[in-house]
């Protein structure tokens, strides 16, 4: 079973977030001044202008995790300025928070990946050794059934496998997720980025379902750090990416990592043109929910 301790992953530069949507003209300028200028999911789409993490955070807190470390970037403060300045133990409504800073290595302009941004943010809480954590996007809207599941799993490491045919998003979109390789006992064998449509089809189980990967694992601290350190970088996308690590570490040892199918929408929240989506995603399904 894991802790109650959840890494959050921040340090992006939200490149994508920041162009020029066709759409921009009908979102509030100052929630086109939050894409522009802050991190991604401290836009404030919202009740009363509430920044998206608190809504992942809201979640958490409500299944049981109590420790949240949230990786940030090194050229934005608007997470600190939200949540406390220190970097370790930020009291937030039942939630102890505190901050890993993802450096951007000299010669780049934007972090190397989300296995670095994992890496530097487990270098910064040692104090973890031996234990498990959950780890996610902070640009995704995570339930409290997958949160929970992640928290309350019974093998030594999990995922959460969504089924495709659940996310709401235009299919050209979806056909871009990473697609879940498993054994016929449920437990990951691989992860497919940008999968070609034969890749897709040996996916697909017998039923139907084609499982694909929204970055929510639940990890081993010990087990997990050597792949961060020594993943290769992506050949296409030049940084180290989660994913990778984890085949990496499932090659090594089989049958350690257990994903769970989930029938459910992730609201996401990467690019100017989701802002009014999930804006009424949570004015749909979150309208009561505060701190």
């Amino acid at each position: 079973m894991a802790s109650g301790k959840l890494v959050v992953l921040a340090g992006g530069i939200s490149s994508r977030m920041k162009k020029a949507a066709n759409s921009q003209s009908q979102i509030e300028q100052s929630l086109i001044n939050d894409a522009d200028f802050k991190a991604k999911s401290m836009i404030g789409v919202g009740k009363d202008h509430r920044p998206f993490l608190d809504y992942l955070l809201f979640n958490a807190r409500e299944v049981g995790y109590t420790d949240v470390l949230i990786v940030i970037g090194e050229k934005d403060d608007s997470i600190r300025d939200y949540y406390g300045k220190k970097m370790f133990g930020n009291e937030f409504h039942g939630l102890r928070i505190s901050y890993a800073v993802q450096k951007i290595p000299p010669g780049r302009e934007k972090p190397i990946g989300t296995a670095d941004a994992l890496d530097q943010g487990l270098s910064a809480v040692n104090d973890w050794r031996g234990q498990e954590f959950t780890v996610c996007n902070s640009d995704n809207l995570y339930s409290k059934k997958a949160l929970s599941l992640m928290l309350e799993h019974n093998y030594k490491n999990a995922m959460i496998d969504y089924d495709r045919s659940a996310l709401e998003f235009e299919w050209s979109r979806i056909s871009k997720f990473a697609v879940t390789l498993k054994d016929d006992e449920g437990y990951l064998t691989g992860i497919l980025e940008k999968p070609s449509e034969a890749q897709i089809k040996s996916a697909q189980g017998r039923d139907g379902f084609v499982g694909v990967s929204m970055n929510i694992f639940a990890l081993q601290y010990d087990m997990i750090l050597p792949y961060l350190e020594n993943v290769p970088f992506n050949a296409v996308r030049n940084e180290k990416e989660l994913p990778e690590a984890i085949t990496m570490m499932i090659r090594e040892h089989p049958k350690s990592l257990f994903a769970y199918p989930l029938s459910e929408h992730v609201p996401d929240l990467t690019a100017k043109s989701d802002i009014l989506p999930v804006k009424r995603y949570l004015e749909t399904y979150f309208a009561h929910a505060s701190f």
